[in-house]
Protein backbone atom coordinates (compact mmCIF):
# COMPACT_ATOMS: atom_id res chain seq x y z
CA UNK A 1 0.00 0.00 0.00
CA UNK A 2 1.63 3.10 -0.83
CA UNK A 3 1.42 6.63 1.50
CA UNK A 4 0.19 9.13 -1.19
CA UNK A 5 -2.22 10.50 1.39
CA UNK A 6 0.32 12.00 3.31
CA UNK A 7 2.40 13.01 0.65
CA UNK A 8 4.26 16.22 1.80
CA UNK A 9 7.08 16.52 -0.54
CA UNK A 10 7.57 17.83 -3.84
CA UNK A 11 10.90 17.38 -5.58
CA UNK A 12 11.73 19.83 -8.00
CA UNK A 13 14.07 19.36 -10.80
CA UNK A 14 16.18 23.01 -11.01
CA UNK A 15 19.78 21.77 -12.86
CA UNK A 16 19.15 22.20 -16.48
CA UNK A 17 21.02 24.70 -18.42
CA UNK A 18 17.70 26.81 -20.05
CA UNK A 19 19.80 27.12 -23.75
CA UNK A 20 16.40 28.51 -24.94
CA UNK A 21 15.85 31.26 -22.81
CA UNK A 22 19.78 31.81 -22.74
CA UNK A 23 18.80 35.94 -22.63
CA UNK A 24 18.22 34.90 -18.76
CA UNK A 25 20.33 31.82 -17.98
CA UNK A 26 23.68 33.08 -18.92
CA UNK A 27 23.78 34.18 -15.59
CA UNK A 28 21.85 32.60 -13.50
CA UNK A 29 19.77 29.12 -13.57
CA UNK A 30 16.05 28.78 -15.11
CA UNK A 31 14.26 28.55 -12.14
CA UNK A 32 15.61 31.70 -10.99
CA UNK A 33 14.47 33.69 -13.94
CA UNK A 34 11.82 36.08 -12.34
CA UNK A 35 8.29 36.46 -12.99
CA UNK A 36 6.61 39.81 -10.93
CA UNK A 37 9.93 40.02 -9.21
CA UNK A 38 10.19 36.27 -7.68
CA UNK A 39 11.83 33.36 -9.66
CA UNK A 40 9.52 31.02 -11.10
CA UNK A 41 10.85 28.51 -8.44
CA UNK A 42 9.18 30.43 -5.80
CA UNK A 43 6.12 30.39 -8.32
CA UNK A 44 6.27 26.40 -8.42
CA UNK A 45 6.49 26.13 -4.74
CA UNK A 46 3.74 28.78 -3.45
CA UNK A 47 1.66 26.14 -5.60
CA UNK A 48 2.76 23.40 -4.00
CA UNK A 49 2.38 25.02 -0.61
CA UNK A 50 -1.51 26.67 -1.56
CA UNK A 51 -2.41 22.41 -1.68
CA UNK A 52 -0.59 21.57 1.48
CA UNK A 53 2.95 20.78 0.62
CA UNK A 54 5.70 22.47 2.33
CA UNK A 55 9.00 19.98 2.31
CA UNK A 56 10.74 20.52 -0.74
CA UNK A 57 13.71 18.83 -2.55
CA UNK A 58 15.37 20.84 -5.23
CA UNK A 59 17.83 19.26 -7.63
CA UNK A 60 20.38 21.44 -8.53
CA UNK A 61 22.86 21.75 -11.20
CA UNK A 62 23.64 24.92 -13.83
CA UNK A 63 25.11 27.68 -11.61
CA UNK A 64 23.12 25.88 -8.27
CA UNK A 65 24.97 28.39 -6.30
CA UNK A 66 22.38 30.74 -6.92
CA UNK A 67 19.41 28.99 -5.87
CA UNK A 68 21.22 28.35 -2.35
CA UNK A 69 22.05 31.85 -2.22
CA UNK A 70 18.66 32.86 -2.56
CA UNK A 71 17.32 30.85 -0.20
CA UNK A 72 19.75 31.38 2.31
CA UNK A 73 18.69 34.83 2.23
CA UNK A 74 15.02 34.19 1.94
CA UNK A 75 14.30 35.59 5.60
CA UNK A 76 16.59 38.55 5.35
CA UNK A 77 15.13 39.51 2.58
CA UNK A 78 10.92 39.29 3.27
CA UNK A 79 11.38 40.47 6.59
CA UNK A 80 11.86 43.24 8.80
CA UNK A 81 14.89 42.95 10.59
CA UNK A 82 16.78 44.74 13.14
CA UNK A 83 20.86 44.80 13.45
CA UNK A 84 21.95 45.42 17.34
CA UNK A 85 25.32 45.60 16.28
CA UNK A 86 26.58 46.69 20.58
CA UNK A 87 25.07 42.80 21.64
CA UNK A 88 25.97 41.19 18.04
CA UNK A 89 22.42 40.23 17.49
CA UNK A 90 19.81 40.06 14.76
CA UNK A 91 16.10 40.16 15.10
CA UNK A 92 13.50 39.18 12.53
CA UNK A 93 10.00 41.11 13.47
CA UNK A 94 7.92 38.83 11.01
CA UNK A 95 7.06 35.55 11.03
CA UNK A 96 7.85 33.67 7.56
CA UNK A 97 5.25 33.83 5.63
CA UNK A 98 5.99 30.48 3.98
CA UNK A 99 6.89 27.57 6.41
CA UNK A 100 9.07 25.60 4.30
CA UNK A 101 11.74 23.08 4.87
CA UNK A 102 13.59 23.34 1.90
CA UNK A 103 16.56 20.57 0.91
CA UNK A 104 19.40 21.77 -2.18
CA UNK A 105 20.87 19.04 -3.42
CA UNK A 106 23.79 19.18 -5.81
CA UNK A 107 22.79 16.66 -8.58
CA UNK A 108 25.55 17.23 -10.84
CA UNK A 109 25.60 19.74 -14.33
CA UNK A 110 25.47 17.17 -16.90
CA UNK A 111 23.34 14.84 -15.09
CA UNK A 112 20.01 13.97 -17.02
CA UNK A 113 16.37 14.14 -15.34
CA UNK A 114 16.17 10.68 -14.54
CA UNK A 115 19.77 10.62 -12.90
CA UNK A 116 18.73 14.15 -10.99
CA UNK A 117 15.73 12.26 -9.71
CA UNK A 118 17.68 9.56 -8.71
CA UNK A 119 19.85 11.28 -6.57
CA UNK A 120 17.41 12.50 -4.11
CA UNK A 121 16.40 8.88 -3.03
CA UNK A 122 17.38 9.16 0.19
CA UNK A 123 15.73 12.03 1.07
CA UNK A 124 11.99 10.34 0.24
CA UNK A 125 11.05 7.50 2.39
CA UNK A 126 7.21 7.39 0.88
CA UNK A 127 5.01 8.64 -2.74
CA UNK A 128 6.01 12.23 -3.15
CA UNK A 129 5.55 14.90 -5.87
CA UNK A 130 7.53 15.70 -8.56
CA UNK A 131 8.25 18.17 -11.51
CA UNK A 132 10.36 20.89 -13.48
CA UNK A 133 11.42 24.21 -12.27
CA UNK A 134 10.38 25.99 -15.71
CA UNK A 135 6.72 25.35 -15.31
CA UNK A 136 3.67 27.03 -14.10
CA UNK A 137 -0.56 25.86 -13.60
CA UNK A 138 -3.24 26.11 -11.65
CA UNK A 139 -3.25 22.59 -11.20
CA UNK A 140 -4.87 21.23 -7.91
CA UNK A 141 -2.03 19.20 -6.41
CA UNK A 142 -4.31 17.81 -3.82
CA UNK A 143 -6.86 16.11 -6.05
CA UNK A 144 -3.92 14.66 -8.04
CA UNK A 145 -2.56 13.15 -5.18
CA UNK A 146 -6.01 11.47 -4.15
CA UNK A 147 -6.44 10.30 -7.77
CA UNK A 148 -2.91 8.94 -7.32
CA UNK A 149 -4.28 7.44 -3.97
CA UNK A 150 -7.43 5.60 -5.51
CA UNK A 151 -5.40 4.24 -8.66
CA UNK A 152 -2.08 2.72 -7.04
CA UNK A 153 -0.03 3.49 -9.61
CA UNK A 154 3.48 3.99 -9.52
CA UNK A 155 3.28 7.07 -11.58
CA UNK A 156 0.57 9.57 -11.80
CA UNK A 157 1.64 12.25 -14.67
CA UNK A 158 -0.59 15.54 -15.38
CA UNK A 159 -2.40 15.43 -18.51
CA UNK A 160 -2.82 18.78 -20.27
CA UNK A 161 -3.93 19.33 -24.06
CA UNK A 162 -1.56 21.82 -25.83
CA UNK A 163 0.09 21.90 -29.68
CA UNK A 164 3.76 21.35 -30.19
CA UNK A 165 7.05 19.72 -29.30
CA UNK A 166 5.86 18.28 -25.75
CA UNK A 167 5.99 14.32 -25.05
CA UNK A 168 2.36 13.16 -25.82
CA UNK A 169 0.34 10.38 -24.25
CA UNK A 170 -2.14 7.95 -25.61
CA UNK A 171 -5.13 7.30 -23.40
CA UNK A 172 -6.91 4.59 -22.34
CA UNK A 173 -9.36 6.04 -20.24
CA UNK A 174 -6.96 7.05 -17.37
CA UNK A 175 -4.07 4.38 -18.07
CA UNK A 176 -1.72 5.55 -20.28
CA UNK A 177 -0.88 3.02 -23.21
CA UNK A 178 2.19 4.78 -24.57
CA UNK A 179 4.58 7.73 -24.38
CA UNK A 180 6.30 9.56 -26.92
CA UNK A 181 8.77 12.41 -25.73
CA UNK A 182 8.31 14.12 -28.98
CA UNK A 183 5.56 15.26 -30.99
CA UNK A 184 5.92 17.67 -34.16
CA UNK A 185 1.75 18.06 -35.23
CA UNK A 186 -1.55 18.58 -33.87
CA UNK A 187 -3.17 19.06 -30.57
CA UNK A 188 -2.96 15.76 -28.13
CA UNK A 189 -2.79 15.22 -24.48
CA UNK A 190 0.48 15.82 -23.56
CA UNK A 191 3.06 15.46 -19.95
CA UNK A 192 2.27 18.96 -18.32
CA UNK A 193 5.35 17.83 -15.97
CA UNK A 194 3.63 17.76 -12.58
CA UNK A 195 3.67 13.53 -11.17
CA UNK A 196 3.13 11.46 -8.01
CA UNK A 197 5.40 9.12 -7.58
CA UNK A 198 5.73 6.21 -5.82
CA UNK A 199 9.66 5.52 -4.19
CA UNK A 200 9.76 2.44 -6.58
CA UNK A 201 9.98 4.70 -9.44
CA UNK A 202 14.36 4.75 -9.16
CA UNK A 203 14.50 0.83 -9.53
CA UNK A 204 13.82 1.81 -13.16
CA UNK A 205 16.22 4.85 -13.25
CA UNK A 206 19.71 3.04 -14.39
CA UNK A 207 22.04 5.93 -13.98
CA UNK A 208 22.99 10.00 -14.15
CA UNK A 209 22.63 9.48 -17.85
CA UNK A 210 19.04 8.51 -17.63
CA UNK A 211 16.32 10.75 -19.16
CA UNK A 212 13.28 10.35 -16.82
CA UNK A 213 10.87 11.30 -19.72
CA UNK A 214 12.46 8.37 -22.11
CA UNK A 215 13.12 4.68 -20.97
CA UNK A 216 12.25 4.77 -17.16
CA UNK A 217 8.31 6.19 -18.65
CA UNK A 218 8.50 3.65 -21.43
CA UNK A 219 9.04 0.90 -19.17
CA UNK A 220 6.34 1.82 -16.55
CA UNK A 221 3.75 2.51 -19.09
CA UNK A 222 4.56 -1.00 -20.51
CA UNK A 223 3.96 -2.54 -17.66
CA UNK A 224 0.44 -0.90 -16.73
CA UNK A 225 2.16 1.86 -14.00
CA UNK A 226 1.71 5.46 -15.44
CA UNK A 227 -1.79 6.59 -15.15
CA UNK A 228 -3.10 10.45 -16.21
CA UNK A 229 -4.19 13.08 -14.26
CA UNK A 230 -6.28 15.16 -16.97
CA UNK A 231 -6.41 18.68 -15.89
CA UNK A 232 -8.22 21.00 -18.38
CA UNK A 233 -7.28 24.43 -16.66
CA UNK A 234 -4.42 26.88 -17.02
CA UNK A 235 -0.49 25.44 -18.27
CA UNK A 236 2.50 27.22 -19.30
CA UNK A 237 6.20 26.58 -19.35
CA UNK A 238 8.78 29.05 -19.73
CA UNK A 239 11.22 27.89 -22.23
CA UNK A 240 11.80 30.89 -24.33
CA UNK A 241 11.87 34.60 -23.81
CA UNK A 242 8.37 34.76 -25.27
CA UNK A 243 7.00 32.38 -22.95
CA UNK A 244 8.70 34.56 -20.15
CA UNK A 245 6.88 37.97 -21.02
CA UNK A 246 4.19 36.33 -21.83
CA UNK A 247 3.91 35.39 -17.68
CA UNK A 248 4.97 38.44 -16.53
CA UNK A 249 2.07 40.27 -18.53
CA UNK A 250 -0.53 38.12 -17.19
CA UNK A 251 1.30 38.45 -13.34
CA UNK A 252 0.97 42.52 -13.95
CA UNK A 253 -1.94 42.44 -15.14
CA UNK A 254 -3.33 40.42 -11.96
CA UNK A 255 -4.72 37.74 -14.41
CA UNK A 256 -2.22 34.90 -13.20
CA UNK A 257 -3.98 31.76 -13.19
CA UNK A 258 -1.41 29.96 -11.04
CA UNK A 259 -1.62 32.42 -8.64
CA UNK A 260 -4.25 30.20 -6.34
CA UNK A 261 -2.82 31.24 -3.10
Amino acid sequence: MNNSSQINTAVILAGGLGTRLSEETHTIPKPMVEIGGFPILWHIMKLYYASGINNFIICCGYKGNKIKEYFQNYSLINSTVTYDFANNTVKYHSEAQEKWTVTLVDTGLGTMTGGRLKKIRNFVDSDFCMTYGDGVSNINIRKEIDFHNFHRKMVTVCAVEQPGRFGTLKLDGSEVQKFAEKRADGNAYINGGFFVLSTKVFDYIDDDTTTWEEEPMRKLVEIGQVDAYKHEGFWQPMDTLREKHLLQDLWETGNAPWKIW
